[in-house]
């Protein structure tokens, strides 16, 4: 028969056994649970460092997308300033030449187209005719008068401009025909014509 210091000794060894397999089972659990946590970390480290690397290259893909669409643009625009001031200085230099008109031989017929345009789109049968000089000259009232079947008169002479301004009805209706009236009023019409014909294409 055992002893009861035997019977003590053997609950005792039992009760360290049974502590032990629970510490190593708890150690098992907190590894577990330790690797399964550093899985998670490790995973969500690569997930962040894989949404950071794709967003720094969708910002240099923009970045370089905006780079070249400004440098198209500086490009573009660079290009139509030296179009607008190659037409511009075309334009220019054909308003310093139109008082050369003047000397053509032909001069009293334009004169008379630029007096008959005029008065057709006011639609006037009594009118004061503007002149320069050169116009007066040219420009047979009593003709176009017959012509026309009205009665027109020379105003004041113009000042600037070559060919002619008329005004009717005490001044209400007022049409300005000159040569650098009429190409202002052509030029918007003519900008593409014109840039054609100096790059060398066909109109």
């Amino acid at each position: 028969m055992k002893s009861e210091a035997e019977d003590i000794e053997l609950l005792a060894r039992a009760i360290m056994a049974e502590a032990r397999d629970e510490a190593e089972r708890l150690h098992a659990e907190a590894k577990e649970k330790a690797e399964a946590i550093r899985k998670r970390a490790q995973n969500q480290a690569e997930a962040e460092r894989k949404a950071i690397l794709d967003h720094a290259k969708e910002d240099a893909d923009r970045l370089r997308s905006q780079s070249s669409a400004t440098s198209q643009l500086k490009a573009r625009s660079s290009q139509l300033e030296q179009r607008e001031k190659l037409l511009s200085d075309v334009f220019d230099e054909v308003r310093k030449q139109l008082g050369s008109v003047k000397q053509r031989s032909d001069y009293a017929a334009i004169a008379s187209m630029l007096a008959r345009e005029a008065l057709t789109q006011l639609n006037v049968t009594e009118a004061e005719i503007q002149m320069d000089e050169a116009t007066k000259k040219a420009l047979k009232l009593d003709q176009l008068s017959k012509e026309l079947n009205g009665k027109f008169s020379a105003g004041q002479n113009l000042e600037d401009g070559t060919g002619v301004v008329i005004s009717a009805a005490g001044g209400r209706l007022y049409y300005d025909n000159t040569l650098e009236t009429r190409l202002s009023r052509l030029q918007s019409s003519l900008r593409s014509s014109v840039y054609k014909v100096l790059m060398g294409e066909k109109v």
